[in-house]
C-alpha cells in the first residue's frame, strides 16, 4: 500500500464494531509498529495487549476512577493557551459535534469514551521503564505514529488515548505491571464501524506557513 495514501486517508476511529481482532493480526500490527526508529536503537517501548473481558474490566475500572476524581480531557498546558491553539481545538470540537450521540455532552463523550477506549475490542497500553529520561518519550511518540499507520494498512481503526496517564499507578496495579514501569499512552484498536458518524470526522490541518519557518 502506498504510504502517502495511507497518511492522507487515515482518520481517528472513535466508533468500533463489536468484533474481536485476531491475535495473528495484532502480532502483525505490533511487528510493523516496532520497526519504528529509536535513539541508539534502545527500543524503550513495552506493550500490554488487553482484549476481551480483561479490556472491559479495565474500562469499568477507569470510568469509575474518572468519575471519582472528576478527571477530564484537556490540553495539559502549564499556562493559558495562546489563541491560535484555542482556535485549533475549537475547530476540532465543531467538526466532531455532529458525530457525537444525541443528548451526550462532548466532554462526557471524550472522558468516558477515552476510559472505555471508545468500545474498541483491544487496548494497547504502552509503557516505558523508569530508567529512561523524558527524552525517550520521543521514541514512544514515533512508535505510536508507526502503530496507527500500520493499523490502517491492516484494515483496522485506532485512536491514541492520553487520558489514561492520569491513572498510571492504578493501571500498573490492576494489570500487575512490574515496579518501575511508567504508563505513557494507550491505543484503542479494532474494526471501524462504518455507520458511526463520529468516524467521518476529519480534523483540519493549519497551513504550513503557520508552523514552518524556512532558513535558506
Amino acid at each position: 500500500m502506498d504510504i502517502l495514501k495511507v497518511i492522507s486517508d487515515r482518520k481517528s476511529t472513535r466508533g468500533f464494531l463489536d468484533k474481536p481482532v485476531e491475535r495473528k493480526t495484532l502480532e502483525r500490527l505490533l511487528s510493523l509498529a516496532t520497526r519504528a526508529p529509536s535513539a541508539i536503537n534502545l527500543q524503550p517501548w513495552e506493550f500490554v495487549v488487553v482484549s476481551g473481558e480483561e479490556r472491559k474490566r479495565l474500562s469499568r475500572f477507569l470510568v469509575k476512577r474518572m468519575r471519582e476524581r472528576n478527571i477530564s480531557c484537556g490540553p495539559d498546558a502549564s499556562d493559558p493557551l495562546p489563541e491560535r491553539f484555542i482556535a485549533r481545538q475549537k475547530g476540532l470540537l465543531d467538526s466532531m459535534l455532529p458525530g457525537i450521540p444525541e443528548g451526550l455532552h462532548f466532554q462526557e463523550f471524550f472522558n468516558e469514551g477515552s476510559c472505555n477506549f471508545y468500545g474498541a475490542p483491544t487496548a494497547i497500553i504502552i509503557n516505558i521503564d523508569h530508567v529512561f529520561s523524558s527524552l525517550h518519550l520521543t521514541d514512544i511518540g514515533i512508535v505510536v505514529g508507526y502503530f496507527v499507520l500500520a493499523a490502517h494498512t491492516l484494515g483496522l481503526g485506532s485512536c491514541p488515548i492520553g487520558l489514561i496517564t492520569a491513572f498510571g499507578d492504578d493501571i500498573r496495579e490492576l494489570l500487575n505491571l512490574p515496579d518501575g514501569k511508567k504508563v505513557v499512552i494507550a491505543v484503542a484498536v479494532g474494526y471501524r464501524d462504518p455507520d458511526a458518524k463520529i468516524n467521518q470526522v476529519r480534523s483540519e490541518r493549519v497551513p504550513l506557513a503557520d508552523v514552518v519557518r524556512w532558513l535558506e
